[in-house]
């Protein structure tokens, strides 16, 4: 458990966007940046939470993930989304066609077929300029004007939002030379990686290289990247980040997730141990209650 634990002393600015206040990740000088959110799946991992929602809209403390990813892009300053949609399409539309949505101009885009995670880039109309992509079931603290401008002084066609990532392997793991001969011995150990977030930082210049109307997940459109020698970048984010994908992060995150960030008194976040139990003021959330409450 401690591999993940040192991640959920909780950040302000995240719960913030949960109880929905306003913490910008940036200064919001992101204006002319638009941004593409997969929203898509069928969420497949999270059954059978997403037998009656889709991912994106599986709740976190009193608001949907994709409520505060939406609220994290608005405070960044991008006043532009498109939303990738296609299981339970019409979900999504009647979350946010019947909130207020600030300033945040949210145009979608409906995949007849499913196009992988890459695909749908080709439907989406108007990305001329630098743009952000993103899996519509992250949570993280990530800066996103700080990503934008690390993409730019790189001159990345692509960069990819890394995070370190520690696996514990719950076997022993053996070492062996080509002739089949152990040569060392590891008992449950630990693997480190960065593995990617599920956001990223694209040129224009991009979309040229994933077919039309064609499955393609990202790791294709990485490949050919580098088969083309465009410049691949990764920026690394040492915050809190979640992907939702995983049941168990859901429930991490539905542990670590405050409601009310003000409960003590002081304004300070609570933590939560190692056996989940929450201090401070934290308390988990339930998704089969919250679901209800949301719809």
């Amino acid at each position: 458990m401690a591999s993940w634990t040192a991640d959920l002393a909780l950040s302000p600015d995240l719960l913030a966007d949960v109880n929905g206040h306003t913490h910008p990740n940036g200064n919001g000088s992101l204006s002319d940046t638009k941004a593409v959110v997969l929203a898509g799946g069928r969420g497949a991992r999270l059954a059978p939470y997403t037998s009656i929602l889709p991912k994106p809209l599986m709740p976190i403390g009193d608001r949907s993930i994709l409520e505060v990813v939406v609220g994290q892009l608005e405070e960044a300053g991008i006043v532009d989304i498109h939303f990738c949609v296609g299981y339970l399409a019409h979900l999504i539309q009647a979350v946010f066609e019947s909130r207020e949505n600030g300033h945040v101009n949210i145009t979608y885009v409906h995949e007849q077929e499913a196009l992988g995670t890459a695909g749908p880039l080709r439907l989406v109309d108007g990305l001329d300029n630098t743009f952000i992509v993103m899996n519509g079931d992250v949570l993280s603290t990530i800066d996103y004007e700080n990503l934008v401008r690390f993409h730019h002084e790189h001159q990345n066609a692509l960069t990819i939002a890394t995070h370190e990532r520690s696996i514990k392997i719950d076997y022993g793991m053996l070492h062996l030379d080509d002739d089949s001969q152990v040569r060392s011995y590891d008992e449950k150990p630990t693997i480190s990686s960065r593995v990617s977030m599920g956001v990223y930082v694209m040129e224009p210049s991009v979309i040229e290289h994933v077919p039309e109307n064609e499955y393609f997940d990202f790791p294709d459109l990485v490949r050919v990247l580098l088969e083309s020698d465009e410049p691949v970048g990764a920026y690394m984010h040492d915050g809190m980040w979640f992907d939702i994908g995983r049941t168990e992060d859901y429930e991490r995150a539905t542990t670590a997730w405050v409601v009310d960030n003000s409960a003590n008194g002081n304004g300070n976040s609570g933590s939560v141990n190692e056996n989940g139990a929450s201090n401070g003021h934290s308390r988990a959330t339930h998704p089969v209650q919250n679901a209800k409450e949301a719809g």
